[in-house]
């Protein structure tokens, strides 16, 4: 089976990767013969606390982006420079399709923004993110939350990731469902998704409503179930993305994912850059 599409890839271009490279990513992307990839590069517009107790979890690159309120407010994306890049990668690689992209966090509750960024530059590949929750006075990232148990933070996201789906955001992919998982302590209680069935199957019903695709996410597996949930309640199609924020990890894990996407009743498209569909 031929790999799919690297449909997520972050480079230099990305705020918070210090070891990103369009170029290295594309070499990598040759190397393991992936049809394509696209660089769907961060616009994230929620500024977001960090409290105190995880302020030394924090990659020194974050740190210093700290406003003295302890915020952090990501940098807006050089598009013009990425653009650039972009065109340099494509001459430099012919065999392999590069497409433009971005990765849009929370675009719903940031319209203007968002809509104003998609009319002023005609990108490949959307996503549609939520890496952020609403808490009291400001916002704050999903991976650092400290004060909610890891069953309570994950109702919350997929709660905010209906509103996102919900709502008339211009994205074509949501990305990373499971991203509250990333968190969840390897000490307890483990995950089961069964105890999250319906929240789950709530957000795809209306993913599926939306005519979107579902990514599965390789940096951290998507548990098999919500595949077949997806598929269950009507899914079209399914995009696959690494995540990678470095040239290594792009297409990483992508032989197991196809397998179990195809598994659960997913094909590839009509050109190997399309989307896999039932």
């Amino acid at each position: 089976m031929s790999l799919p599409t690297d449909g997520h890839v972050h480079t230099e271009w990305s705020w918070d990767t210090i070891t990103g490279s369009m170029r290295g990513s594309c070499e990598r992307a040759v190397e393991l013969g992936l049809p394509s990839v696209a660089f769907t590069e961060h616009a994230d517009l929620t500024p977001w606390l960090v409290p105190e107790p995880v302020r030394p979890l924090l990659p020194d690159h974050f740190r210093v982006r700290l406003r003295p309120d302890s915020v952090l407010e990501p940098p807006e994306l050089d598009v013009a420079g990425y653009l650039a890049c972009i065109e340099d990668c494509r001459s430099r690689f012919p065999e392999l399709r590069i497409l433009s992209g971005v990765e849009l966090s929370e675009p719903h509750w940031h319209r203007p923004r968002a809509d104003a960024l998609l009319a002023a530059y005609d990108f490949d590949r959307v996503l549609g993110s939520v890496h952020s929750l609403p808490g009291g006075e400001h916002h704050q990232e999903v991976t650092l939350v400290s004060d909610r148990s890891p069953g309570e933070l994950l109702r919350a996201y997929l709660g905010e990731v209906l509103g996102l789906v919900e709502s008339t955001a211009d994205f074509a992919v949501l990305a990373h469902i499971d991203y509250a998982l990333r968190s969840w302590p390897g000490e307890g209680p483990p995950f089961v998704a069964a105890e999250f069935e319906e929240e789950f199957r709530t957000v795809l019903r209306a993913l599926r409503a939306s005519g979107r695709a579902l990514e599965v996410n390789t940096k951290v597996p998507l548990p098999g179930e919500v595949l077949r949930w997806w598929f269950e309640v009507g899914g079209e199609a399914v995009a696959f993305g690494s995540d990678a924020h470095e040239p290594g990890l792009v297409g990483h894990g992508f032989e197991d994912a196809a397998a179990l996407v195809e598994s659960c009743g997913f094909r590839p498209g009509r050109t190997p850059h399309d989307f896999w569909r039932r």
